[in-house]
């Protein structure tokens, strides 16, 4: 789940931002000898007289002895003109060809893959999920981008046939997961008291508290996603206390794990200030239906931060108390004279 690709010619790349606690380069001391930067005009284009003790390195074969070298039919010793190491010639790494903002390839060919027999469509969705940015949509990959990914992970028993429903259970499973974030940055984005205002009353009054604050304050903000990292072998606490329970209360607790993990980064604007959230979703399968259409939940929630935990416990708690003290039958009396 959550598959988006960065690499759409219409929108603008999403440069995350430099971590604070890195120096800054006009800070890092002096600069190195014989940097052209910082060099006069002149001196700049001039190139540097190699030291006496800089020997260039010899080739170890005595090409001047012929007798020496009459077994061999080219000299064994490779001489790269450019005289780089091995390390510089060695393959980069995978990680090297990630994407930073999904942890995916940079970029997933839209070819039709060798011994593939079913075509499959390359035309790509538009999420409804706004990019860090704000100034463009994350894009879904088209079923045949995402057949090619599958096959680059190692999923070569993959059904062609069924590439284009996966990819839309994967598109229908992702709107719903920024759905839920949605409705925690609409409660908690400008605050915590804000957000215990909306949650006191309980799960089902939370709608229209939101709509009579939202109403005052001008309309919703909304907020981004910034980039995400999918972690399937990565259980969650709460995921793996389920499972725990389950095992000892297989009645009431007893359901199959996760079947994938994502960590989701939120840009939330609080007051005009840039604060990135992170949001934990867990993926979870559930019995088909009666007519054979699978099921699927999904547990959204924020990191546990303090922060995070704190949204997390007014929301659970709030809903908890107004419903084990009787809040709706308190307010049944006032409820019938606003109607009459």
């Amino acid at each position: 789940m959550g598959w988006f690709w960065a690499d759409t010619s219409s929108g603008t790349p999403v440069v995350p931002q430099a971590d604070p606690t890195h120096k800054h380069i006009s800070g890092a001391g002096t600069p190195p000898a014989g940097c052209p930067m910082h060099k006069s005009t002149a001196d700049a284009f001039t190139a540097p007289a190699r030291a006496a003790s800089q020997v260039p390195p010899a080739c170890p074969v005595p090409h001047g002895n012929p007798a020496a070298n009459a077994a061999l039919s080219a000299c064994p010793v490779p001489h790269d003109s450019q005289g780089a190491s091995s390390e510089q010639r060695q393959e980069p790494s995978m990680l090297s060809k990630l994407n930073p903002l999904n942890y995916m390839f940079q970029s997933i060919s839209q070819d039709r893959a060798p011994d593939q027999t079913h075509a499959l469509p390359t035309s790509r969705d538009e999420s409804s999920i706004p990019r860090g940015a704000g100034d463009s949509n994350w894009e879904y990959p088209s079923p045949q981008q995402m057949y090619n990914a599958l096959l680059r992970k190692g999923y070569t028993d993959t059904d062609v046939t069924a590439v284009e429903s996966m990819v839309a259970v994967h598109n229908f499973l992702n709107e719903g997961a920024w759905g839920e974030i949605v409705d925690w940055e609409r409660r908690f984005g400008r605050g915590l008291y804000r957000g215990w205002e909306v949650s006191k009353r309980g799960e089902e009054n939370a709608p229209m508290a939101l709509r009579r604050l939202e109403a005052q304050e001008g309309g919703q903000s909304q907020p981004t996603l910034v980039r995400f990292q999918g972690r399937p072998k990565d259980m969650t606490p709460k995921a793996a206390m389920l499972q725990l329970l389950g095992r000892v209360y297989p009645s009431k607790f007893g359901t199959e794990p996760p079947f994938d993990r994502h960590d989701w980064f939120v840009s939330r604007n609080i007051n005009g200030q840039k604060k990135e959230v992170r949001y934990v979703i867990d993926f979870y399968s559930a019995p088909p239906e009666p007519t054979g259409e699978p099921v699927f939940y999904l547990d959204v929630r924020p990191a546990v931060t303090p922060t995070g935990a704190a949204e997390r416990l007014m929301r659970w708690g709030g809903d908890v108390w107004w419903r084990a003290s009787g809040g709706d039958v308190r307010e049944q009396p006032n409820n019938r004279n606003q109607q009459n």
